[in-house]
């Protein structure tokens, strides 16, 4: 697939693996369009604003601010990605990590907040992938494909800890789907690929203690360390290169096996 002809959509792109991925696609000469929260006057874990953050990706690179669970918020971001050449490539990072036991200390788990978690991390990827697949399936073939849609989930899907009851439900909604949308949309010539990562270093990582830290990157036997975004941001690019990855969650995880806490 060539990208310098083509348009991305990111979702989460202005901080952690979404922004990683968004500067690699911009990169190889894709247009991106990053579809993030808009600034709240805080500043993410790099000291800069979501607009900066996004500003800084390059020249083909436009902010589309709101909220992934809002179908308008889909439709302008499609929309601004096709001034920008053909949309070819989605990749969903926009999440929550919400903690919560099914009874915790102060009782029952209050379903708002579960499904507030299921909304954004499920809701929102569906909503994004349906708009652009209906704009992909227009696209003229680049050599096999017309497109590519790509997912995270999180290792949690399969081995979710205790207080990952909304979390790990959601994760493990993302990857169940992957297969049936790919089913669906191969008469269209438009791929659905999940990736699953592991312990991985994103701005909820970084508020950890190091000592935190420093522990949960033992955990993973080979490379013996946390998952760098641009470990994620280069299998989106093997991804959207090898046109028989398609229907599959591929784990990046360095073998880690998830411990019940």
């Amino acid at each position: 697939m060539d990208l310098t002809q083509a348009s991305a959509i990111v979702t989460g792109g202005a901080s952690g693996l979404g922004r990683e991925t968004a500067q690699m696609l911009h990169d190889a000469g894709a247009g991106v369009v990053v579809v993030d929260l808009p600034d709240d006057g805080e500043t993410g874990p790099d000291g800069v604003k979501r607009t900066e953050a996004v500003a800084r990706l390059g020249h083909r690179a436009r902010f589309c601010p709101g909220d992934v669970t809002d179908p308008e918020t889909a439709l302008r971001a499609v929309a601004e990605a096709q001034e920008l050449g053909p949309l070819r490539v989605v990749v969903n990072c926009a999440g929550v990590a919400t903690p919560g036991r099914l009874v915790g200390r102060g009782g029952p788990l209050p379903l708002e907040g579960f499904m507030k978690v299921l909304s954004i991390n499920v809701g929102g990827t569906v909503n994004m992938m349906a708009q652009a697949a209906a704009a992909m399936r227009e696209n003229e073939l680049d050599g096999e494909d017309r497109g590519v849609l790509i997912s995270t989930a999180s290792v949690a899907a399969f081995e979710g800890q205790i207080g990952q009851v909304a979390y790990a439900a959601s994760k493990g909604a993302v990857a169940s789907m992957t297969l049936p949308v790919a089913r669906e949309l191969a008469s269209s010539q438009i791929r659905s690929v999940t990736i699953a990562p592991g312990l991985f270093e994103t701005p909820m990582m970084a508020g950890l203690p190091e000592a935190a830290r420093e522990s949960l990157a033992s955990k993973t036997p080979h490379p013996a360390r946390l998952g760098r975004p641009a470990d994620y941001a280069l299998l989106v690019r093997q991804i959207i290169e090898n046109p028989m990855l398609n229907g599959e969650v591929i784990r990046l995880d360095g073998a880690v096996r998830l411990e019940p806490r």
